[in-house]
């Protein structure tokens, strides 16, 4: 029986545990190692099904560009398949653009996993990895759907292991253009080439190589990463910004009381004029919610 409709499709963020920019491809891709975290700060789509190959989409949240990633995914999946549906796309929002949390990445992924069972297309893991990678270089690991290694322009994945967290995300009222961050003069590209198991020796290994012009473009970010330290520790900031991000200790992980006191305070502490900062906590997720959605 075919379907109408999926709803309430979840699309998670993701955190950047470290970044480093290894070298650059002769087409201008920067080489990248880094670790993603799925956590759960999510959007939520829902798609109709249309027989007239029409896409669409409708903002039920904060207006998004006309041919954002959402939109672009599924043309992209109609081309590959030669399908002749379409769809009416509703987005709700959440995870904020300009942020380095991978949210539209996340959204493109979800469109590709849904689809593909919406219109009963049959694609494998792989053939959906191939489309994803045309679209971001981030949308890969969204469609693998576990946490990784990350290597290559974001398309070398290796799941890892990693053991529950729960973290404070802290976003700036700044959202910062990634192509901004990787034309930065402070941007070095010769990080040395690290190996999995340093990493997993030491979680607070590395750093972020696109930090220190994320902080030349905007104070905030600087702000934001202090008052983190100040609080919790090791701070750090994710993709190409603006949202940072520091791990809760293990003994305050589940302790919700304690989560909403320190956003709180935190929040009092960054009161300026312009009061759109947010403070979240966000824990991780052992896997994508459509992790099951298609086969390997």
């Amino acid at each position: 029986m075919s379907l109408s409709a999926l709803y309430d499709l979840p699309a998670p963020a993701k955190l950047n545990l470290f970044l480093h920019v290894i070298g650059r491809r002769a087409d201008g891709y920067h080489l990248l190692q880094s670790v993603f975290r799925l956590i759960d700060w999510c959007d939520t789509l829902h798609l109709e099904r249309r027989s007239d190959g029409v896409v669409s989409r409708e903002d039920l949240g904060p207006a998004l560009p006309e041919d954002d990633l959402c939109t672009r995914a599924a043309r992209l999946l109609q081309q590959a398949t030669g399908t002749r549906e379409g769809v009416h796309i509703a987005i709700d929002k959440q995870v904020p653009w300009g942020a380095g949390l991978g949210g539209g990445s996340s959204d493109a992924a979800t469109v590709l996993l849904g689809l593909n069972r919406l219109w009963n297309l049959g694609l494998d893991r792989r053939a959906l990895l191939e489309l994803g990678v045309k679209l971001g270089a981030d949308v890969p690991f969204f469609i693998g759907g576990r946490d990784a290694w990350v290597e290559g322009i974001g398309e070398i994945l290796t799941p890892i292991e990693l053991p529950p967290a729960s973290y404070l995300v802290l976003k700036p009222p700044v959202a910062i253009p990634t192509a901004a961050i990787f034309s930065s003069p402070l941007l070095r590209r010769d990080t040395k080439p690290a190996k999995m198991a340093a990493f997993l020796a030491k979680p607070e290994f590395g750093k972020n190589d696109l930090q220190a012009g994320a902080e030349a473009y905007s104070k905030q970010v600087v702000d934001g990463l202090e008052i983190l330290k100040q609080n919790l520790g090791l701070s750090r900031m994710s993709g190409s910004g603006s949202a940072v991000f520091a791990q809760y200790p293990e003994v305050l992980r589940e302790c919700s009381a304690k989560h909403g006191e320190l956003t709180e305070k935190i929040l009092r502490s960054l009161a300026t004029p312009n009061k759109s900062w947010i403070a979240r906590t966000c824990r991780s997720l052992e896997m994508h919610p459509m992790q099951h959605w298609v086969k390997d």
